[in-house]
């Protein structure tokens, strides 16, 4: 319950935030993708000319993947729930973004309480083959955070995700 309501949290905060990001990386792009309410076939899983990534549920029934962010490895639990990725001071630290007091500037409510975030771009995401760049993020103490969270500014610049046979599909 405690993951729930920090998800939600970050999706209310980021709110604010990533549509500023949004404007300066898509220039009024194309609309986010949605989950597709179809099964996915052999034929749309691997089309030629794109790139998928299989997840299996893990055994909390979560999805969670392993990336590289700016090639260094992190992972990540995938949460469509969430606005923007979400990263641990601790793994942020590890990639070299050491944000200052004076950046933690959004407010963020979570079972814990309200705590304060600091907005990041990441240059490079990658799940496997599958690779964005110019990320929206946001760094949370640890103590507000378990877990880094896989979200809809790298989940919308995807041609597609999908659940389907308990399996979610990623395709760019």
């Amino acid at each position: 319950m405690r993951s729930v309501l920090t998800f939600a949290a970050l999706a209310l905060a980021a709110g604010i935030i990533v549509p500023r990001y949004a404007a300066q990386m898509h220039g009024g792009g194309v609309a986010p993708s949605m989950m597709a309410a179809r099964p996915v076939t052999p034929a749309d899983a691997a089309p030629s000319n794109s790139r998928s990534v299989v997840i299996p549920p893990g055994r909390n029934g979560h999805f969670q993947v392993e990336g590289r962010v700016d090639g260094r490895r992190l992972d990540f639990m995938v949460d469509t729930g969430a606005s923007v990725i979400a990263l641990t001071e601790r793994d942020a630290a590890s990639l070299g973004i050491h944000p200052a007091e004076r950046d933690f500037v959004a407010a963020v409510k979570t079972a814990n309480g309200t705590v304060r975030a600091a907005p990041v771009e990441l240059n490079m995401v990658e799940i496997d083959d599958i690779v964005v760049h110019n990320v929206a993020a946001m760094v949370l103490p640890d103590s507000a955070l378990s877990d880094n969270l896989l979200g809809l500014s790298f989940l919308q610049r995807l041609r597609r995700f999908e659940y389907s046979d308990g399996k979610l599909v990623l395709e760019q």
